[in-house]
């Protein structure tokens, strides 16, 4: 356990150098600078295009989901390939990824009913009315994932990926491996990550 204790410290300290890089310094025009934190997930992106790109329909935005890092942080984010920019959103994880319902992945699976998340390329596919509403489809493309379609794994807005339940419990609620975002966001990945894009998902630990 001793390992997770050492990551949340890791994790806090990773947002306050966040948070101290936003506060803008005392000087004229600055060139537009990248974090390298957001220059380790668009290399992430670019990688994974190059990779997997005869598969998908649009390039421009690819989603990737840092499942190293804990339910509490913004961890999926959407890196916009053509401007450079990162937007970065909470996900939650598949219960039986964390069975210990502790905020960490433990492991990805992509076996009928471990209610686990998978790890790798997923390709956005079309809309479609659920269970929690508006939902998007997911293609498995890697061997880790190929089964996401027969699995119903998807992309879907859930209250339990809702911010306040950070407030409340310190993590997200779990999801049966699908990628469940707040309620407020999922436009985002409605208007930006469907319709034959790229989301990649795995232990990446970028902080």
């Amino acid at each position: 356990m001793t390992g997770w204790v050492d990551r949340r410290g890791l994790f806090k300290g990773a947002a306050a150098t966040v948070i101290a890089a936003t506060v803008p310094a005392r000087v004229f025009a600055q060139p537009f600078s990248v974090s390298e934190q957001h220059r380790r997930i668009l290399a992430v992106a670019q990688d994974q295009v190059a990779r997997v790109g005869a598969a998908l329909w649009r390039k421009d935005i690819v989603g990737v989901a840092d499942f190293a890092l804990p339910s509490a942080l913004p961890r999926l984010h959407f890196a916009n390939l053509e401007k450079g920019e990162v937007r970065s959103f909470l996900v939650a994880h598949g219960k039986g990824s964390d069975p210990e319902h502790d905020g960490f992945l433990k492991s990805f699976s992509n076996t009928e009913g471990s209610l686990a998340t998978s790890r790798g390329a997923f390709v956005t596919y079309e809309w479609y009315k659920g269970k929690y509403g508006t939902s998007i489809r997911l293609g498995g493309i890697d061997l880790d994932n190929n089964r996401a379609l027969e699995r119903r794994i998807v992309m879907h807005p859930a209250w339990y990926a809702n911010p306040n339940m950070l407030e409340k419990w310190g993590k997200l609620g779990r999801s049966d491996g699908c990628f469940a975002m707040s309620e407020a966001d999922f436009n985002e990945a409605l208007w930006h990550l469907s319709g034959g894009r790229l989301l990649y998902a795995d232990r990446l630990g970028i902080y």
